[in-house]
């Protein structure tokens, strides 16, 4: 004798590969949604306190990234350029443009300008920029071509698996061991 009916037991089938289709498919997706620009915020584009085209100061003027982004050789964090580094040309051209009404601002009250972060990598990441600076890292490894980029995104995804291929790729050219370690990046 059947103890449910037909109808019960099949909706009990239905139900339970709807379980087990959730209990795959939801960290499946999470796994693949966390991979997307949407998350990992390649490709957005960040407004600036200053319309700066990156493309007229590289290609145009021949001004190198390690001129403005000065802590890059120096240190973890490249940072970005203080005014009085603007005004080492801007001083002398474009002086009374109101492009740069906000640098001689900054200038006057003494205060940096709040340049917006472009690429982000989590709290519990250390990255070094010098590090890489001196390994002969180009800038536009990570950073992509920003001397084509009239607005600067993030051009990588930045995440794990993206910078492990890569320090694995370093490793073989460099014949160094350890550069895919967890301690590399996570201290």
């Amino acid at each position: 004798m059947q103890l449910f009916s037909r109808r019960a037991d099949a909706l009990a089938r239905v139900l339970l590969w709807f379980i087990a289709a959730l209990l795959v498919g939801v960290p499946l997706f999470l796994i693949a949604w966390v991979r997307t620009p949407y998350v990992t915020g390649q490709y957005s584009q960040v407004a600036q306190p200053i319309p700066f085209d990156h493309r007229h100061h590289v290609v145009d003027d021949g001004i190198d990234c390690l001129y403005c982004h000065i802590g890059a050789e120096r240190s973890p964090h490249a940072g970005v350029p203080p005014t009085e580094l603007c005004l080492n040309c801007h001083s002398q051209i474009w002086n009374s443009s109101p492009a740069l009404g906000l640098v001689w601002s900054s200038r006057r009250r003494d205060q940096p300008i709040p340049w917006q972060r472009v690429n982000y990598l989590p709290d519990f990441v250390f990255f070094n920029h010098s590090i890489h600076v001196g390994k002969g890292v180009a800038c536009a490894t990570c950073h992509g071509r920003v001397d084509e980029m009239a607005r600067v995104y993030q051009a990588a995804p930045l995440t794990m698996g993206w910078c492990v291929d890569c320090h694995r790729r370093m490793s073989e050219r460099l014949h160094v061991a350890g550069l895919t370690d967890c301690t590399t990046c996570h201290r």
